[in-house]
């Protein structure tokens, strides 16, 4: 029997090679392959190749910024309330100052010097050239109360007499309260014994005794007051008299001098304390 040939179900590579060759030999144009078009993808990119992909972000940055501004929106919170208490603290208490003060008109109390007598005055030179100072004086001073409602009361009142920058004598007085145009009197005797002085506090001494007016003297007055209407009541405020233009002289013999108090004049200023710094 004789063996039968059967044809290949693939086609034959070479054949169809041979024909394509053959048809584009024939025919080009209908050999010619069409155009090919990029992917989508690709289009994307040829149209903006600098854009940056998106990439979710992760949730726990968005909790951290979510976190980072409920902070700082509660702290701008509490600095603005904060302030807004602060002024309208203030902004009260200044109406209430300009209230008392345009109802009452408080004035601050006045003070003179009435009388100022030098009972002693010595410098006595020792053995081992030391030089001390001995001061006895009498003094008088007023103080007026201008105001109509408003009383004074004072702590106990220290005295201090200079000459310069020289310490002549000190003494004190003790508290008293004064009512509303209501006139006090203070007495008092300062006193300073062997004092010892140097060379320069010595020099200004005696070129002051030989001025023609005398020697010059200013008062100081330390003390604390409180202020007091009806029921209500101030904190206690320290304030410091000064009375400036008092001249004297020494006394001959046992005769008092009496200083010249013509044109004395005492001011008064507030002594605010705060930490350790007085001003």
């Amino acid at each position: 029997m004789a063996d039968r040939v059967h044809p290949s179900a693939k086609p034959n590579g070479n054949a169809t090679n041979i024909a394509a060759g053959a048809g584009a030999a024939v025919n080009p144009k209908a050999a010619a392959k069409p155009p090919q078009f990029p992917p989508p993808a690709a289009k994307n990119q040829m149209y903006n190749p600098n854009r940056i992909p998106y990439r979710p972000t992760p949730t726990a940055y968005h909790r951290h910024n979510r976190r980072r501004c409920t902070c700082r929106r509660c702290f701008c919170f509490c600095c603005f309330w904060s302030l807004l208490l602060i002024c309208t603290v203030l902004l009260l208490a200044a109406i209430a100052g300009a209230g008392f003060y345009f109802l009452f008109r408080p004035k601050p109390p006045a003070f003179s010097v009435s009388s100022l007598k030098i009972i002693q005055f010595k410098l006595t030179t020792t053995s081992d050239d030391t030089t001390h100072l001995t001061v006895k004086l009498n003094l008088t001073l007023s103080t007026k109360n201008p105001n109509k409602k408003l009383i004074y009361n004072y702590d106990p009142i220290s005295l201090t007499v200079n000459s310069n920058s020289v310490l002549l004598a000190n003494g004190s007085f003790t508290g008293f309260s004064s009512g509303p145009n209501n006139i006090t009197i203070i007495h008092s005797t300062l006193s300073m014994a062997s004092q010892v002085l140097d060379a320069d506090s010595i020099s200004s001494l005696k070129s002051d005794l030989r001025r023609k007016n005398g020697l010059p003297m200013k008062i100081l007055l330390d003390t604390m007051v409180l202020a007091k209407m009806d029921k209500l009541k101030s904190k206690e405020v320290g304030i410091r008299v000064t009375c400036d233009g008092i001249h004297g002289r020494i006394p001959t013999g046992k005769t008092p001098a009496v200083a010249s108090t013509t044109n004395a004049k005492c001011k008064a200023d507030l002594r605010m304390k705060i930490l350790k710094w007085t001003f």
